[in-house]
């Protein structure tokens, strides 16, 4: 279908993750994850995708860690690129980011409250570079066609749109499975954001809450039913990570977590 990176994105070619900390906090930590990930990722054969944000644009709290900004970021990410010839998936925010990050990372990243902002969608489309877009926790499986055709209508068919829950109440987030055969319909790999889907946005006041230890469980019901890829953010000492860390998964959960998907992926794929 198409690239990223090294990695082959074919449709039932077996189970593939983006992972790694929700926002860079050193190089250091990067690419101790980095290096983790390789050795996970050859363990369980499970290719992996390296994912962490130069800015959080959307934090709860106007005094909450962003990043190191898209200059040193990317010069960051681009390090763990050449270092372990990883894939690497990125956020951007506003148009004026896309030119620069796309000349870094091999996959660009919408996030999931600018799912609808056809500005960047369409500019993302236009470096030719394969594109994630979250699903907004406001919008139906069906809706985000929209998104998908902004994207298409550059040319750009490099497409993979990722679920991470459906706001319901306050402070909760709850997942709906069948957003994922819906959403393969417009001919999308689709992801199932696991860590992302256990948090409750605000639940702190000044910071999302969350319930890491569900993120497995909700892993496995997506692959069950059918997700391409699974999107989990990992650390290395989840209680001290800088953003999210109310959600962020271990990551010494992953090599066992990715092995019993990869059983769960060939059952449904028999």
């Amino acid at each position: 279908m198409f690239n990223i990176g090294n990695l082959k994105i074919v449709p039932n070619a077996g189970l593939f993750i983006i992972a790694g900390p929700c926002v860079i906090e050193t190089e250091e930590i990067c690419l101790d994850i980095a290096s983790r990930l390789i050795d996970i990722s050859k363990k369980t054969s499970v290719p992996a995708i390296f994912k962490a944000s130069f800015d959080k644009a959307n934090r709860s709290s106007i005094e909450s860690f962003r990043g190191p900004g898209m200059e040193k970021g990317l010069a960051i990410l681009d390090k763990v690129r050449k270092t372990f010839s990883l894939p690497i998936l990125t956020d951007v925010h506003e148009v004026a980011q896309v030119a620069p990050t796309a000349k870094v990372v091999d996959c660009l990243q919408i996030p999931a409250f600018l799912c609808r902002q056809t500005d960047l969608l369409a500019e993302c489309g236009r470096t030719g570079k394969p594109i994630n877009v979250k699903k907004g926790q406001f919008m139906s499986p069906e809706e985000m066609k929209n998104a998908v055709d902004k994207i298409r209508s550059t040319g750009n068919d490099k497409i993979m749109l990722t679920d991470r829950g459906t706001f319901f109440g306050y402070n909760r987030l709850v997942n709906d499975m069948t957003c994922i055969p819906l959403m393969q319909k417009f001919g999308c790999p689709v992801v199932f954001d696991a860590t992302h889907s256990t948090q409750r946005p605000g639940g702190l006041g000044n910071a999302s809450a969350g319930c890491p230890e569900m993120a497995p469980i909700l892993a496995k019901a997506a692959v069950a039913a059918g997700a391409d890829a699974l999107f989990l953010e990992v650390h290395t000492d989840p209680k001290k990570a800088k953003s999210d860390a109310a959600a962020v998964m271990p990551i010494e959960w992953l090599e066992k977590l990715l092995a019993d998907c990869k059983k769960i992926y060939e059952i449904v794929h028999i």
